[in-house]
C-alpha cells in the first residue's frame, strides 16, 4: 500500500521490498494440493499444471491453453459455458475461484473440465463453517472475503504478514479510509509493478482503491488457504499503514508520521 508523495512528487513505490510476479506468467513457488481430474480407472501417465498462489484468471487461463495444447485464448472463451458453479457475487467472472493447486491432466481434460474442478475446488475451501463464521463476524460476505484474501495475497511481504495485512484492510474499512492498495492499481492496470505514479492513482478503474471506497467490485488474484486464513481470521492490532522497508522487514503503524518515515526509509533502500 501507499499513502505518501515520494521525495519529488511523481512516483510513488509500491508497499512492499519484492516483485509480485503477478501478470509475468513466471511460475513461483505455491503450496501444491493435489485434486485429480483424472477417471478412476485411467492408466494414463498425466501431465501436471501448477496454478501458483496468487495468479490472475488471465495468466490461469494461458496455463491452461498451453497444458492442453490448444490455441491461445481457448480457455477463455470456454468459461460461459463452463457451468462453474459461482456465487452470485462473482457475475459468471471466476477470478479468485480458480484455486491455487497442483493437477494432473490427460487428453481427456478440456478447459472446461480444467476450470470446474479448480471452481469445485475453491468451493470445498472457502465453503466451510469456518469460512462462514469468520465472514460474519468480519462483517463481509463470502465472496467479499475471498476477495479481501486475493488482496492480502498480492500484498504480504510474507505468510507471516498475512493476518496483520488483513487487518489493515479491514481497519481502513471501518474507518471509512480508502484502502490504497497499490496491488488493485496493478490490476487494473493489467501489470506489476513496484512504481505506481501519482497518475497511476487516478485512473478511472473500479479497481482504484486511492480513488474509490471500499472493496474493488471483484477479487484481484487467486488467494491460497494461508491468505484465505488471514481474512477470516485477522491479527489482531490498530495498524492503518504498512511499508516493506527491506525483504523481511515489513512495518505496520497506525501512525501516519510514523509511516511516513518508514517510506523515507524504503526509499534510501530501494534509491
Amino acid at each position: 500500500m501507499q499513502t505518501k508523495t515520494p521525495r519529488r512528487g511523481t512516483i510513488r513505490l509500491t508497499r512492499r521490498g519484492r516483485i509480485a510476479l503477478i501478470a509475468t506468467g513466471a511460475v513461483v513457488a505455491a503450496t501444491a494440493v493435489a485434486v485429480p481430474l483424472l477417471l478412476p480407472d485411467d492408466d494414463a501417465h498425466p501431465q501436471t499444471l501448477t496454478i501458483p498462489e496468487g495468479w490472475r484468471s488471465t495468466q490461469v487461463y494461458a496455463a491452461v491453453d498451453k497444458a492442453l495444447k490448444v490455441p491461445p485464448g481457448t480457455t477463455k472463451k470456454a468459461v460461459p459455458k463452463a457451468g462453474l458453479k459461482l456465487p452470485r457475487d462473482a457475475g459468471g467472472n471466476p477470478e479468485g475461484y480458480l484455486f491455487p493447486a497442483t493437477y494432473p491432466i490427460d487428453s481427456r481434460s478440456t478447459p472446461a473440465s480444467v476450470l470446474s474442478y479448480m471452481v469445485n475446488t475453491a468451493n470445498k475451501k472457502f465453503g466451510g463453517g469456518q469460512v462462514t463464521a469468520g465472514a460474519e463476524r468480519n462483517t463481509v460476505n463470502v465472496y467479499q472475503t475471498v476477495t479481501i484474501a486475493s488482496m492480502v495475497e498480492a500484498e504480504a511481504g510474507s505468510k507471516q504478514d498475512m493476518g496483520k495485512v488483513a487487518r489493515v484492510i479491514y481497519n481502513r474499512l471501518d474507518r471509512g479510509m480508502p484502502l490504497q492498495m497499490d496491488s488493485t492499481i496493478n490490476y487494473a492496470l493489467n501489470r506489476s509493478t513496484l512504481a505506481t505514479s501519482d497518475r497511476d492513482t487516478k485512473v478511472d478503474s473500479p479497481y482504484n482503491t486511492y480513488a474509490r471506497m471500499g472493496l474493488p467490485p471483484t477479487p484481484i488474484g487467486n488467494p491460497g488457504e494461508a491468505a484465505m486464513r488471514a481474512a477470516v481470521s485477522p491479527a489482531a492490532g490498530d495498524w492503518l499503514y504498512f511499508v516493506t522497508v527491506k525483504p523481511g522487514d515489513t512495518r505496520f503503524t497506525a501512525d501516519f508520521e510514523e509511516h511516513q518515515k518508514n517510506v523515507v526509509e524504503f526509499n534510501k533502500q530501494n534509491s
